[in-house]
């Protein structure tokens, strides 16, 4: 359900009581019975019945009735869209709840509304985000951030570091393990060799020195390492044209070397259609790629659209894990 201050409840009704969603997934919230009934209000959608389960094998499964395992742990005077040590203790016990049920065996996969890591921090977690969170309770020994959307794929080989820390947390085995990761999620989903796009982290991908040495020394040797493993892989290319070049079908996948690098193309092309998949779990995760809005909180506007595509693709992916 995410952060039960923020817009997290209010897309997840909607979504559940999308027609996009009819036929392709049966669904379950973990989340918190207050939460959703209050969604269920501003969202105007009283209809709606939500049956309180235990287990996963008392969902109902109906139209017009949401499946709910309620955790009961967000108080009457949770302030909405605003940063408190409840709602993000709340948030992490339901990723942690959720992903239990993903390694039990009990759901096929999980779709994750949006956290606040500055609610996280008050809570007293040192996470970072929902990866880190679940990348330790599934003690995932490798995993990144691998971002669908229908005009470019793009993965992550740094995830969330400030940009000034960026470089030093560059390394020719990192960005191996991460061509090699994209490779193998790409092959098993696309059903074929992927074409990996490998971008620079400086300008004009360092000009051969010239402008930055990271691609002289980390990144080219890695892609040259993968070259030689037999992996279908290009680069170190320009950041300011291998976007391009992955948008008009030259390559499956682009792996950025940092979050915004990544992002900005991917969410100027597909905002509120790109989802987030954690890839290298032992589960299947997705996400929107949004925020968790809280200036908009509460007031029945939240667009569902990007949980409607997490969903979706959740959906899809599991069907091909299968």
């Amino acid at each position: 359900m995410g952060d039960p201050a923020g817009i997290g409840p209010e897309i997840c009704v909607k979504a559940l009581a999308s027609s996009e969603l009819q036929n392709i997934a049966d669904c379950v919230i973990i989340g918190d019975k207050r939460a959703l009934r209050q969604a269920l209000k501003v969202a105007k959608l009283p209809d709606l019945e939500i049956n309180l389960i235990k287990k996963i094998s008392d969902v109902k499964f109906s139209r017009g009735v949401i499946d709910l395992v309620d955790l009961a742990n967000v108080p009457t005077n949770l302030k909405i869209g605003q940063v408190s040590k409840v709602a993000g203790q709340a948030a992490v016990a339901y990723v942690k709840k959720t992903c239990q049920l993903a390694m039990d065996g009990q759901i096929d996969a999980m779709a994750t509304a949006p956290i606040n890591k500055a609610a996280l921090a008050k809570a007293g977690f040192a996470y970072e985000g929902h990866t880190e969170i679940l990348a330790r309770q599934t003690k995932a020994k490798r995993h990144a951030m691998m971002f669908v959307s229908p005009a470019i794929w793009v993965m992550l080989a740094t995830i969330h570091v400030p940009l000034a820390e960026v470089s030093k947390n560059l390394d020719r085995k990192k960005i191996l393990d991460a061509i090699k990761l994209a490779h193998e999620t790409l092959r098993k989903l696309l059903g074929k060799k992927p074409r990996i796009g490998v971008a620079g982290l400086n300008p004009h991908a360092g000009e051969n020195g010239l402008c930055g040495t990271e691609e002289v020394k980390i990144i080219g040797p890695a892609v040259a390492e993968a070259k030689k493993l037999g992996l279908n892989v290009k680069g170190p290319l320009p950041p300011d044209t291998i976007f391009h070049m992955a948008h008009i079908g030259l390559f499956d996948i682009v792996l950025a070397m940092y979050h915004d690098q990544g992002l900005i193309p991917l969410k100027l092309l597909s905002f509120n259609k790109s989802v987030n998949v954690t890839v290298g779990l032992p589960i299947l995760r997705t996400s929107v790629d949004h925020g968790t809005g809280f200036d908009i909180a509460g007031l029945g506007i939240a667009d569902p659209s990007s949980m409607i595509e997490a969903i979706k693709v959740a959906a899809r992916f599991a069907t091909l894990s299968t």
